[in-house]
């Protein structure tokens, strides 16, 4: 069975990049991204909004220009795949998750 994962975000930073650099020399750069859902509900008859967080990784170049150039509340289109991360949580042991985009590309976009 084949399979696709692609994911393509635009929504506003929800706090200033971190980047910092891996033991190779890679830049790694995290970002939270908002991304806003709006539509018309037609049982109540209004208008209905809806935000989704996400946690965006991006590489090497991009995670350095991401680092430059955005902050809190900047709009930017990102592209990339999902990803799940893994870990043991250091207090109570148990097996934590989450699921996060690794960004191929991203687009700034003015305000």
């Amino acid at each position: 069975m084949a399979s696709f994962n692609k994911v393509i975000l635009m929504g506003n930073l929800t706090r200033d990049p971190e980047v910092r650099y891996i033991p190779s020399g890679s830049a790694v750069c995290d970002i939270g991204l908002a991304v806003n859902r709006v539509w018309y509900d037609k049982g109540s008859s209004q208008k209905k909004e809806e935000v989704t967080f996400v946690d965006v990784t991006l590489w090497g170049r991009t995670a350095e220009i991401a680092g430059e150039y955005l902050s809190k509340g900047r709009p930017v289109l990102i592209e990339g795949y999902l990803k799940m991360d893994t870990w043991q949580d250091k207090q109570s042991g148990a097996n934590r998750s989450k699921l996060k985009v690794v960004a191929d590309t991203m687009t700034l976009l003015s305000d």
